[in-house]
């Protein structure tokens, strides 16, 4: 029986990737670059951000409007991201657009036109995005513990750029990133819906003939975590506060523990955080954790919004539930952490959109597509044992990062930071 999943090399070393769901009216796909934001300098940090940006303000074939209309036309939706470690172009249509889909998409990334006029137009766009993102204090945190985290790297660095260098992007500095990194080697075109897999490669194959075949040879500098502290200060109502230790690639061992280890700790609603400092003290109207991971380092997080009165008491609170979690975890809760990671990876598996983003993601990541099969393996294999194990591996004897949004000055955050850190 032929395999729903199949990947096939073009000459110029794009992987095609396609998912069949022959019973779906639609098809999503994309196109996976490996370059993001761990590819930039500080001379050039935003410049992936701004390269998504202007893919979609004309090529030699259409302009602008052209993009969106045809698109449009069709009843289909285009969009992109930018990551740390990828950026991505994609498309959502119905299933007899496949061509159209694919078309376009070449168009945007083979041919962009890369107009002075455009160019200015955009980099307003993006400025007040910067500036959108400045002024949102429970955005522009994360951004704060991610520089804290790893500082003076590309890691560490904003997505967006700073607005200075933003100002100062030319034409000629996107060309050359572009060619240097839009190569046939590092891009991933992936599919999945009601698609044939031999008219997918076909298609691509004919779209995107001019990629050069060789890698851009560049090498990702090592991401180093450090920690620290940092405080914006503000006259907000509430003081935004994330903390973070150093957690796990995509690639450790502990790869599931951490998923699970988070579902218990503070994903959703039956959470220990969420029942504790929410459901039972009142301290705050959000809590979570969350896990970065990335090719060769991680980041385990926590954020929380409280008041200025209650900063310490929420310090204590989550201190505690996270030292707790190395006293071992019941067995509901591992069932439930279980279910959650299962229902969670089956539900996107009805989504095509979903679906084509995680079979890409996989043959950046792991060179090869993980089965679901296998994945919920792993996670119902996780213990308690191993989560009690996992919490001292973070917590014990490591370096904190703490950054703070709100009426909070430096002083103060180091004491949180050492409230938090102490027995």
């Amino acid at each position: 029986m032929k395999s729903s999943v199949q990947i096939s090399t073009l000459q110029n070393g794009i992987r095609v990737v396609s998912e069949n769901f022959p019973h779906s009216g639609t098809v999503a796909l994309g196109a996976w670059v490996a370059a993001g934001g761990r590819c930039e300098t500080e001379k050039n940090n935003g410049i992936s951000h701004f390269l998504e940006h202007m893919a979609f303000k004309g090529t030699t074939t259409r302009t602008a409007k052209q993009i969106a209309e045809e698109i449009e036309r069709v009843g289909g939706y285009l969009n992109a991201y930018t990551a740390r470690e990828e950026t991505a172009y994609y498309a959502h249509l119905l299933k007899e657009d496949l061509a159209v889909g694919v078309e376009i998409l070449s168009d945007i990334l083979i041919s962009p036109t890369f107009c002075a006029e455009e160019l200015e137009r955009e980099r307003g766009v993006i400025l007040q995005e910067i500036g959108r993102a400045q002024d949102s204090p429970d955005s522009i945190v994360f951004d704060h513990l991610q520089q804290t985290a790893y500082p003076n790297q590309p890691m560490g660095r904003s997505i967006l750029g700073p607005q200075s260098v933003v100002s100062s992007l030319s034409v000629q500095d996107l060309r050359v990133y572009r060619d240097h990194f839009y190569r046939g080697p590092h891009f991933v075109f992936s599919a999945a819906g009601n698609v044939d897999h031999d008219i997918l490669v076909q298609l691509v194959s004919k779209a995107f003939p001019s990629l050069p075949a060789a890698p851009s040879g560049h090498t990702l500098d090592p991401a180093r975590y450090q920690g620290g502290v940092l405080a914006d200060t503000r006259p907000l109502e509430q003081v935004h506060i994330t903390f973070g230790v150093e957690g796990v690639a995509f690639s450790d061992p502990d790869y599931y523990v951490s998923a699970l280890f988070d579902a218990i700790l503070g994903t959703g609603m039956s959470s220990r955080l969420f029942q504790e400092v929410r459901e039972k003290r009142g301290l705050v109207y959000s809590v979570h954790s969350f896990h970065s991971s990335y090719k060769d380092s991680g980041l385990f997080g926590i954020y929380a919004g409280t008041g200025e009165e209650k900063c310490e008491e929420l310090i204590k609170v989550v201190r505690d539930e996270c030292h707790k979690m190395a006293e071992g975890v019941r067995d509901e809760e591992m069932q439930r952490a279980r279910a959650q990671f299962k229902s969670s990876l089956l539900m996107a598996a009805e989504s095509p959109s979903a679906v084509c983003m995680r079979n890409a993601e996989h043959l950046l990541i792991y060179d090869r597509i993980i089965p679901r099969e296998e994945m919920i393996a792993q996670a119902e294999a996780v213990t308690s044992q191993q989560i009690a194990r996992f919490s001292e591996r973070l917590f014990q004897n490591k370096a904190l990062t703490l950054a703070v949004v709100g009426p909070v000055k430096e002083n103060t955050a180091q004491h949180l930071a050492a409230l938090f850190q102490s027995a």
